[in-house]
Protein backbone atom coordinates (compact mmCIF):
# COMPACT_ATOMS: atom_id res chain seq x y z
CA UNK A 1 0.00 0.00 0.00
CA UNK A 2 1.02 3.66 -0.18
CA UNK A 3 1.72 5.97 2.77
CA UNK A 4 -0.83 8.76 3.01
CA UNK A 5 1.87 11.27 4.02
CA UNK A 6 5.00 10.66 1.93
CA UNK A 7 3.79 8.29 -0.79
CA UNK A 8 6.23 5.49 0.09
CA UNK A 9 4.97 2.00 -0.72
CA UNK A 10 5.14 -0.94 1.69
CA UNK A 11 3.40 -4.19 2.46
CA UNK A 12 0.48 -4.39 4.90
CA UNK A 13 0.72 -7.22 7.44
CA UNK A 14 -2.30 -9.49 7.22
CA UNK A 15 -5.06 -8.35 9.55
CA UNK A 16 -3.30 -5.11 10.51
CA UNK A 17 -5.58 -2.14 11.28
CA UNK A 18 -2.82 0.50 11.40
CA UNK A 19 0.63 0.66 9.80
CA UNK A 20 3.58 2.95 10.55
CA UNK A 21 5.68 4.10 7.57
CA UNK A 22 9.38 3.25 7.89
CA UNK A 23 10.31 6.40 5.96
CA UNK A 24 8.34 9.24 7.57
CA UNK A 25 6.94 7.33 10.56
CA UNK A 26 3.45 8.51 9.73
CA UNK A 27 0.60 6.27 10.85
CA UNK A 28 -2.19 5.21 8.50
CA UNK A 29 -5.32 3.25 9.24
CA UNK A 30 -6.42 0.49 6.90
CA UNK A 31 -10.18 0.21 6.34
CA UNK A 32 -11.74 -2.53 4.27
CA UNK A 33 -15.20 -2.07 2.80
CA UNK A 34 -17.06 -4.96 1.24
CA UNK A 35 -19.18 -4.65 -1.91
CA UNK A 36 -20.65 -7.12 -4.39
CA UNK A 37 -17.82 -8.52 -6.46
CA UNK A 38 -15.37 -5.84 -5.27
CA UNK A 39 -13.21 -5.26 -2.20
CA UNK A 40 -11.83 -1.79 -1.67
CA UNK A 41 -8.92 -0.84 0.58
CA UNK A 42 -9.07 2.81 1.60
CA UNK A 43 -6.11 4.27 3.47
CA UNK A 44 -6.90 7.12 5.83
CA UNK A 45 -4.19 9.44 7.05
CA UNK A 46 -4.96 9.66 10.76
CA UNK A 47 -3.18 12.97 11.30
CA UNK A 48 -4.62 14.84 8.34
CA UNK A 49 -7.86 13.00 7.71
CA UNK A 50 -7.16 12.80 3.97
CA UNK A 51 -7.96 9.60 2.17
CA UNK A 52 -6.17 7.94 -0.72
CA UNK A 53 -6.48 4.65 -2.56
CA UNK A 54 -3.46 2.38 -2.05
CA UNK A 55 -3.85 0.57 -5.36
CA UNK A 56 -3.16 3.72 -7.38
CA UNK A 57 0.27 3.19 -8.98
CA UNK A 58 1.13 6.86 -8.60
CA UNK A 59 2.11 9.13 -5.75
CA UNK A 60 3.53 12.60 -5.14
CA UNK A 61 6.99 11.62 -6.32
CA UNK A 62 5.71 10.40 -9.70
CA UNK A 63 3.60 13.52 -10.12
CA UNK A 64 6.61 15.67 -9.25
CA UNK A 65 8.83 13.78 -11.68
CA UNK A 66 6.25 14.36 -14.42
CA UNK A 67 6.18 18.08 -13.66
CA UNK A 68 2.52 18.01 -12.64
CA UNK A 69 1.23 20.91 -10.50
CA UNK A 70 1.40 20.83 -6.72
CA UNK A 71 -2.23 21.35 -5.77
CA UNK A 72 -3.29 23.99 -3.29
CA UNK A 73 -6.83 24.90 -2.27
CA UNK A 74 -9.96 22.95 -3.12
CA UNK A 75 -10.12 23.25 -6.91
CA UNK A 76 -8.18 21.39 -9.56
CA UNK A 77 -8.78 20.38 -13.16
CA UNK A 78 -7.42 18.10 -15.85
CA UNK A 79 -7.99 19.27 -19.44
CA UNK A 80 -7.10 16.98 -22.36
CA UNK A 81 -7.35 18.07 -26.00
CA UNK A 82 -6.13 15.93 -28.90
CA UNK A 83 -6.13 17.16 -32.50
CA UNK A 84 -4.33 14.00 -33.74
CA UNK A 85 -2.29 16.33 -35.93
CA UNK A 86 -0.83 14.76 -39.05
CA UNK A 87 -3.04 11.68 -38.97
CA UNK A 88 -6.01 10.70 -41.12
CA UNK A 89 -8.21 11.22 -38.05
CA UNK A 90 -7.09 14.82 -37.48
CA UNK A 91 -9.52 17.17 -35.74
CA UNK A 92 -9.46 20.96 -35.69
CA UNK A 93 -11.20 21.85 -32.44
CA UNK A 94 -9.89 20.00 -29.35
CA UNK A 95 -6.94 22.23 -28.45
CA UNK A 96 -9.16 25.31 -28.85
CA UNK A 97 -11.67 23.52 -26.61
CA UNK A 98 -9.07 23.12 -23.87
CA UNK A 99 -8.01 26.77 -24.11
CA UNK A 100 -11.62 27.92 -23.77
CA UNK A 101 -12.32 25.55 -20.88
CA UNK A 102 -9.27 26.82 -19.00
CA UNK A 103 -10.45 30.38 -19.62
CA UNK A 104 -13.91 29.50 -18.26
CA UNK A 105 -12.59 27.74 -15.16
CA UNK A 106 -10.17 30.51 -14.19
CA UNK A 107 -12.25 33.58 -15.07
CA UNK A 108 -15.76 32.36 -14.24
CA UNK A 109 -15.27 29.77 -11.52
CA UNK A 110 -12.08 30.82 -9.76
CA UNK A 111 -9.85 27.82 -10.44
CA UNK A 112 -6.19 28.71 -9.83
CA UNK A 113 -4.39 28.46 -13.17
CA UNK A 114 -1.52 26.59 -11.52
CA UNK A 115 -3.95 23.90 -10.33
CA UNK A 116 -5.02 23.09 -13.90
CA UNK A 117 -3.11 20.37 -15.73
CA UNK A 118 -3.31 20.53 -19.54
CA UNK A 119 -2.37 17.70 -21.90
CA UNK A 120 -2.42 18.37 -25.66
CA UNK A 121 -0.60 17.05 -28.69
CA UNK A 122 1.07 20.41 -29.28
CA UNK A 123 2.96 20.09 -25.98
CA UNK A 124 6.72 19.53 -26.30
CA UNK A 125 7.08 18.21 -22.75
CA UNK A 126 6.75 14.43 -23.21
CA UNK A 127 4.97 14.14 -19.85
CA UNK A 128 2.22 16.48 -21.04
CA UNK A 129 1.44 14.79 -24.32
CA UNK A 130 -1.90 12.95 -24.19
CA UNK A 131 -0.64 9.39 -24.49
CA UNK A 132 -2.52 6.60 -22.75
CA UNK A 133 -0.05 6.33 -19.88
CA UNK A 134 0.11 10.11 -19.38
CA UNK A 135 -3.68 10.49 -19.34
CA UNK A 136 -4.08 7.68 -16.79
CA UNK A 137 -1.34 9.19 -14.61
CA UNK A 138 -2.95 12.63 -14.89
CA UNK A 139 -6.32 11.16 -13.89
CA UNK A 140 -4.69 9.84 -10.73
CA UNK A 141 -3.14 13.25 -10.10
CA UNK A 142 -6.63 14.76 -10.36
CA UNK A 143 -8.11 12.67 -7.54
CA UNK A 144 -5.00 11.99 -5.43
CA UNK A 145 -5.56 12.96 -1.80
CA UNK A 146 -8.92 14.57 -2.50
CA UNK A 147 -10.91 15.53 0.60
CA UNK A 148 -14.30 16.95 1.52
CA UNK A 149 -15.01 20.28 -0.16
CA UNK A 150 -12.85 19.61 -3.21
CA UNK A 151 -14.20 20.48 -6.69
CA UNK A 152 -12.57 18.51 -9.51
CA UNK A 153 -13.05 18.90 -13.27
CA UNK A 154 -12.07 16.51 -16.05
CA UNK A 155 -12.49 17.74 -19.61
CA UNK A 156 -11.65 15.62 -22.65
CA UNK A 157 -11.98 16.71 -26.26
CA UNK A 158 -11.00 14.26 -28.99
CA UNK A 159 -12.11 11.00 -30.53
CA UNK A 160 -14.30 8.49 -28.72
CA UNK A 161 -15.29 4.99 -29.74
CA UNK A 162 -16.87 1.71 -28.62
CA UNK A 163 -15.04 -1.58 -28.18
CA UNK A 164 -16.19 -5.06 -27.24
CA UNK A 165 -17.00 -5.40 -23.54
CA UNK A 166 -14.59 -7.84 -21.86
CA UNK A 167 -16.15 -8.30 -18.43
CA UNK A 168 -19.87 -8.58 -19.14
CA UNK A 169 -20.95 -5.38 -17.38
CA UNK A 170 -22.49 -3.64 -20.41
CA UNK A 171 -26.07 -4.32 -21.53
CA UNK A 172 -25.19 -3.63 -25.17
CA UNK A 173 -21.96 -5.65 -25.05
CA UNK A 174 -19.86 -2.53 -25.74
CA UNK A 175 -17.49 -0.46 -23.61
CA UNK A 176 -17.26 3.24 -24.36
CA UNK A 177 -13.70 4.55 -24.66
CA UNK A 178 -11.69 7.69 -25.30
CA UNK A 179 -8.84 7.63 -27.83
CA UNK A 180 -5.43 8.78 -26.58
CA UNK A 181 -2.80 10.05 -28.98
CA UNK A 182 -1.15 6.60 -29.12
CA UNK A 183 -4.41 4.63 -29.08
CA UNK A 184 -3.63 2.67 -32.25
CA UNK A 185 -0.40 1.44 -30.66
CA UNK A 186 -1.23 1.11 -26.96
CA UNK A 187 -5.01 0.84 -26.92
CA UNK A 188 -7.92 3.04 -25.93
CA UNK A 189 -8.93 4.06 -22.40
CA UNK A 190 -12.11 2.15 -21.59
CA UNK A 191 -14.95 3.37 -19.39
CA UNK A 192 -13.96 0.71 -16.82
CA UNK A 193 -10.49 2.27 -16.53
CA UNK A 194 -11.86 5.81 -16.31
CA UNK A 195 -14.31 4.78 -13.60
CA UNK A 196 -11.55 3.07 -11.63
CA UNK A 197 -9.23 6.06 -11.97
CA UNK A 198 -11.45 9.08 -11.22
CA UNK A 199 -14.85 7.89 -9.94
CA UNK A 200 -14.23 5.26 -7.27
CA UNK A 201 -11.58 7.30 -5.35
CA UNK A 202 -14.04 10.19 -4.70
CA UNK A 203 -14.62 10.39 -0.95
CA UNK A 204 -17.49 12.08 0.87
CA UNK A 205 -17.82 15.79 0.11
CA UNK A 206 -15.82 15.67 -3.14
CA UNK A 207 -17.53 16.57 -6.42
CA UNK A 208 -16.21 15.67 -9.87
CA UNK A 209 -17.62 17.22 -13.04
CA UNK A 210 -16.57 15.62 -16.32
CA UNK A 211 -17.25 17.22 -19.70
CA UNK A 212 -16.47 14.75 -22.49
CA UNK A 213 -16.63 16.12 -26.03
CA UNK A 214 -16.24 12.93 -28.05
CA UNK A 215 -18.22 10.44 -30.10
CA UNK A 216 -19.84 7.50 -28.27
CA UNK A 217 -19.33 9.35 -24.97
CA UNK A 218 -22.80 8.96 -23.47
CA UNK A 219 -21.90 6.76 -20.47
CA UNK A 220 -18.11 6.86 -20.64
CA UNK A 221 -17.70 7.21 -16.85
CA UNK A 222 -19.92 4.17 -16.14
CA UNK A 223 -22.02 6.16 -13.67
CA UNK A 224 -25.07 4.60 -12.05
CA UNK A 225 -27.78 6.96 -13.33
CA UNK A 226 -28.57 8.39 -16.77
CA UNK A 227 -31.03 11.28 -17.32
CA UNK A 228 -33.10 9.91 -20.18
CA UNK A 229 -36.57 9.95 -21.73
CA UNK A 230 -38.83 7.04 -20.92
CA UNK A 231 -41.28 5.51 -23.39
CA UNK A 232 -43.81 8.23 -22.55
CA UNK A 233 -41.38 11.02 -23.47
CA UNK A 234 -40.76 12.09 -19.87
CA UNK A 235 -37.23 12.52 -18.57
CA UNK A 236 -36.19 10.50 -15.53
CA UNK A 237 -33.15 8.85 -14.00
CA UNK A 238 -32.54 5.44 -15.57
CA UNK A 239 -30.54 2.80 -13.72
CA UNK A 240 -27.18 2.11 -15.37
CA UNK A 241 -25.62 -0.14 -12.74
CA UNK A 242 -23.46 -2.95 -14.09
CA UNK A 243 -25.56 -6.04 -14.67
CA UNK A 244 -22.76 -8.18 -13.18
CA UNK A 245 -23.06 -6.35 -9.85
CA UNK A 246 -19.54 -4.95 -10.23
CA UNK A 247 -18.90 -1.93 -8.01
CA UNK A 248 -18.76 1.23 -10.15
CA UNK A 249 -19.72 3.90 -7.62
CA UNK A 250 -17.75 6.49 -5.66
CA UNK A 251 -16.37 6.15 -2.14
CA UNK A 252 -18.98 8.64 -0.93
CA UNK A 253 -18.39 11.57 -3.30
CA UNK A 254 -20.45 12.72 -6.27
CA UNK A 255 -19.53 12.35 -9.96
CA UNK A 256 -21.45 14.09 -12.76
CA UNK A 257 -20.86 13.66 -16.48
CA UNK A 258 -21.98 15.94 -19.29
CA UNK A 259 -21.17 14.09 -22.51
CA UNK A 260 -21.39 15.23 -26.09
CA UNK A 261 -23.82 12.62 -27.36
CA UNK A 262 -25.39 9.24 -26.75
CA UNK A 263 -23.18 6.15 -26.59
CA UNK A 264 -24.15 5.18 -30.14
CA UNK A 265 -23.96 8.67 -31.67
CA UNK A 266 -21.38 11.09 -33.05
CA UNK A 267 -20.14 14.34 -31.53
CA UNK A 268 -19.30 17.03 -34.06
CA UNK A 269 -16.16 19.08 -34.54
CA UNK A 270 -17.18 22.63 -35.48
CA UNK A 271 -16.51 24.26 -38.84
CA UNK A 272 -15.23 27.83 -39.00
CA UNK A 273 -12.18 29.54 -40.42
CA UNK A 274 -8.74 28.02 -39.93
CA UNK A 275 -8.07 28.61 -36.21
CA UNK A 276 -11.62 29.33 -35.05
CA UNK A 277 -13.00 25.83 -34.64
CA UNK A 278 -14.33 24.07 -31.54
CA UNK A 279 -16.19 20.92 -30.67
CA UNK A 280 -19.95 21.31 -30.54
CA UNK A 281 -20.35 20.34 -26.87
CA UNK A 282 -17.46 22.41 -25.51
CA UNK A 283 -18.54 25.47 -27.46
CA UNK A 284 -22.17 25.18 -26.36
CA UNK A 285 -21.32 24.34 -22.74
CA UNK A 286 -18.90 27.28 -22.63
CA UNK A 287 -21.45 29.68 -24.11
CA UNK A 288 -24.24 28.49 -21.80
CA UNK A 289 -22.12 28.74 -18.65
CA UNK A 290 -20.43 32.02 -19.49
CA UNK A 291 -23.55 33.89 -20.54
CA UNK A 292 -25.47 33.03 -17.34
CA UNK A 293 -25.91 36.16 -15.25
CA UNK A 294 -27.11 34.14 -12.29
CA UNK A 295 -26.45 30.55 -11.19
CA UNK A 296 -28.16 27.93 -13.36
CA UNK A 297 -29.70 24.68 -12.25
CA UNK A 298 -28.37 21.55 -13.92
CA UNK A 299 -31.62 21.36 -15.85
CA UNK A 300 -31.23 24.91 -17.14
CA UNK A 301 -27.59 24.34 -18.07
CA UNK A 302 -28.42 21.15 -19.96
CA UNK A 303 -31.37 22.76 -21.77
CA UNK A 304 -29.35 25.82 -22.71
CA UNK A 305 -26.46 23.71 -23.96
CA UNK A 306 -28.82 21.65 -26.12
CA UNK A 307 -30.49 24.79 -27.47
CA UNK A 308 -27.17 26.35 -28.46
CA UNK A 309 -26.10 23.19 -30.28
CA UNK A 310 -29.40 23.18 -32.16
CA UNK A 311 -28.99 26.87 -33.00
CA UNK A 312 -25.40 26.60 -34.21
CA UNK A 313 -26.49 26.15 -37.82
CA UNK A 314 -27.74 29.73 -37.84
CA UNK A 315 -25.65 32.87 -38.16
CA UNK A 316 -26.97 34.32 -34.92
CA UNK A 317 -24.63 34.19 -31.93
CA UNK A 318 -26.60 36.64 -29.75
CA UNK A 319 -27.22 33.97 -27.13
CA UNK A 320 -23.51 33.64 -26.32
CA UNK A 321 -22.62 37.05 -24.85
CA UNK A 322 -18.96 36.07 -24.93
CA UNK A 323 -16.24 38.29 -23.42
CA UNK A 324 -14.17 40.37 -25.80
CA UNK A 325 -11.02 38.40 -25.01
CA UNK A 326 -12.52 35.11 -26.13
CA UNK A 327 -15.13 36.12 -28.69
CA UNK A 328 -12.73 36.08 -31.67
CA UNK A 329 -11.94 32.45 -30.91
CA UNK A 330 -15.50 31.19 -30.96
CA UNK A 331 -17.61 33.62 -32.96
CA UNK A 332 -17.20 31.75 -36.24
CA UNK A 333 -18.23 28.32 -34.94
CA UNK A 334 -21.56 28.25 -36.74
CA UNK A 335 -21.86 25.25 -39.01
CA UNK A 336 -22.11 22.07 -36.98
CA UNK A 337 -23.16 19.18 -39.21
CA UNK A 338 -26.07 17.52 -37.50
CA UNK A 339 -27.70 18.04 -34.13
CA UNK A 340 -26.34 15.84 -31.37
CA UNK A 341 -27.98 15.28 -28.00
CA UNK A 342 -25.78 15.96 -24.94
CA UNK A 343 -26.23 13.48 -22.09
CA UNK A 344 -26.26 13.89 -18.31
CA UNK A 345 -25.30 11.03 -16.01
CA UNK A 346 -24.54 10.92 -12.31
CA UNK A 347 -23.36 8.67 -9.50
CA UNK A 348 -26.38 9.84 -7.46
CA UNK A 349 -29.94 10.80 -8.36
CA UNK A 350 -30.89 14.42 -7.72
CA UNK A 351 -33.47 16.98 -8.82
CA UNK A 352 -31.78 18.60 -11.81
CA UNK A 353 -34.34 21.42 -11.83
CA UNK A 354 -33.60 22.43 -8.26
CA UNK A 355 -29.92 21.79 -7.68
CA UNK A 356 -27.64 24.65 -8.72
CA UNK A 357 -24.75 23.91 -11.04
CA UNK A 358 -21.52 24.77 -9.25
CA UNK A 359 -17.83 24.18 -9.96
Amino acid sequence: MECGQCGARFAVPQGASTVQCAHCHGVTRVERHGAVGFVRDIVTNIAGGRRTRPQLPAGPRRFSAAGYPIVHGHKRALLVGINYTGTEDELQGPINDVNCMKFLLTLKYGFPSDCILVLTDEERNPNRRPTKSNILLAMRWLVYGCSSGDSLVFHFSGHGTQVDDQDGDELDGKDEAICPLDGDLNGYIRDDEINEAIVRPLVHGVTLHAVIDACRSGTVLDLSNLWQKNKYGKFQWVDQNARTGAWKNTSGGHAILISGCAEDDDSQDGVGDDAMVMGALTYSFFAAAWSAHRPLTYGQLLSKTKAIIADCNSDSQSHCNLPAAIAPLVRNVVNFSGVQEPQLSSSDKFDINRRTFML
